[in-house]
C-alpha cells in the first residue's frame, strides 16, 4: 500500500502525510512540482522525528511517477484516486494491498489526464453541506479504510 500526493501546495500537510505514512508503515510518493520549495532538508523539517521511519520518494512530475509505477511497482499497483468527483464511495470499493492511494492538490485537485489514468475513482462520504475535507484528513480516512480491508495495519509490539 502506498500514498501518493499530487503536487502538494501546503508544506504542513506534507509533514502530516509523512507522519501518517510513518505511523502506518506506508510508503509515500510526492509528485512534483510542489507549491513550495521541496528539498531533503525541508522534508526532514516537515517530518520532525518521523523522518527516519518514513519511506518517501519524490518524482519530478506526473510522467516520472507513471514510469516509476510501471517500471518499479508493476501491473498490480492500481492507482486509486480519492476525489470529490468519485464514482464509488470508498466504503463500497474493494482495496488491495498493492494499491496506490492518490490525493490531489489542496487548491485544485488533479487535472483530467490524472483522472483518466486512475484505475478507480472513489470518494469519502461526507455531509452534502460540506464541499470537501482537508487532504491529510482524507488521506488518513482512506488509508485507514484500505488497511482495514486488507488487514494490513502494522503490528505494534
Amino acid at each position: 500500500m502506498r500514498l501518493a500526493l499530487y503536487q502538494p501546495d501546503i508544506p504542513q500537510n506534507l509533514g502530516a502525510s509523512i507522519r501518517l505514512c510513518a505511523a502506518f508503515e506506508t510508503d509515500l510518493d510526492i509528485i512534483e512540482p510542489c507549491g513550495f520549495p521541496l528539498s531533503d532538508k525541508a522534508i526532514r523539517r516537515a517530518a520532525m522525528d518521523y523522518g527516519q521511519c518514513a519511506k518517501v520518494s519524490h518524482h519530478s512530475g506526473w510522467e516520472a511517477f507513471l514510469d516509476f509505477r510501471r517500471d518499479v511497482l508493476g501491473a498490480e499497483a492500481r492507482l486509486i484516486l480519492f476525489t470529490t468527483k468519485g464514482a464509488v464511495p470508498m466504503t463500497d470499493f474493494v482495496f488491495r494491498p498493492g494499491d496506490i492511494l492518490l490525493m490531489g492538490r489542496e487548491s485544485a485537485g488533479v487535472p483530467d489526464d490524472v483522472h483518466d489514468a486512475a484505475d478507480a475513482r472513489v470518494f469519502i462520504p461526507i455531509s452534502r453541506a460540506a464541499r470537501s475535507i482537508n487532504v491529510v484528513t482524507a488521506a488518513a480516512i482512506g488509508l485507514a479504510e484500505a488497511l482495514r480491508q486488507t488487514n494490513s495495519f502494522p503490528v505494534r509490539d
